[in-house]
């Protein structure tokens, strides 16, 4: 089976003088182009640390990643990153936080700048484009900082806790917003969250990871009777108490 990410018997260590904190050990999984995977654990086990590591941010001790059969270093795959926080700058307009990565990526072209207009247009935002982003709400903001990663035209998009710094009931529609967006232009998404509500509302599979260091307990493939069902959606759907109480008695085994 073709892998668009894949990962081999990682393992991951941070050091400092009073010694040696294992993060993650022995974790191997592949993605296949398209999917929409989720990550959830206990509080810091070591998810975020996975995503530095698929982004290049940070080497594994032990153990290789792929990137479309390519080793990471040696991989042309553009890997887009959105953080908990949306990171728009306060002196540029929404449309010139869009271009930012265009920017630093010497990539601004007639038709990348084409490209950031047509979804600002196609995802509700056109009509701020020339705001501020102190003028917009959490979820436009939100909805602006997804834009400014699609634009570079990722392979792969890293979502580390995207929502959490939003009210429950933006969370909630923002979820469902950027989730409908990923599946619309068919990208291949990797999201960590705490959120097992969330996780089991977007994803196609989830990764259970144990406490630190941490391991692949279980993977759960996702699916709904129903294909077109939303985010917000699944969230009523008959199997998603199952998926829930499935994740939760892995990570809760004494309770």
């Amino acid at each position: 089976m073709d892998y668009i990410l894949e990962l081999k018997d990682i393992n991951y260590a941070y050091h400092n003088m009073e010694g040696e904190t294992k993060a993650l050990e022995h974790i191997s999984f592949g993605i296949k182009e398209g999917e929409f995977i989720a990550i959830v654990g206990p509080s810091g086990c070591g998810k975020s640390t996975l995503l530095h590591l698929i982004a290049g941010l940070l080497e594994p001790e032990k153990g290789l990643i792929k990137l479309n059969g390519k080793y990471l270093r040696d991989s042309a795959t553009n890997i887009g990153y959105m953080l908990q926080k949306d990171e728009l700058l306060e002196w540029r307009t929404v449309y010139h936080n869009v271009l930012l990565g265009l920017e630093i990526q010497h990539m601004m072209t007639a038709k990348a700048k084409a490209k950031a207009r047509e979804l600002l247009d196609i995802y509700g935002l056109d009509q701020f484009a020339n705001a501020k982003p102190s003028e917009l709400s959490g979820g436009m903001r939100q909805r602006a900082a997804l834009i400014r990663t699609l634009v570079l035209e990722p392979d792969i998009l890293l979502l580390d806790e995207p929502f959490s710094a939003l009210d429950y009931q933006t969370r909630l529609n923002v979820g469902d917003d950027i989730g409908q967006i990923i599946r619309k232009e068919k990208k291949t998404a990797i999201l960590v969250t705490h959120d097992l509500s969330e996780a089991i509302s977007l994803a196609d599979r989830i990764i259970v990871l144990s406490d630190r260091p941490a391991t692949i307990c279980q993977t759960v493939d996702v699916t709904f009777d129903s294909k077109e069902t939303s985010p917000l959606k699944r969230r009523n759907a008959p199997e998603f108490k199952t998926y829930f109480n499935l994740i939760w008695k892995e990570l809760n085994p004494n309770e």
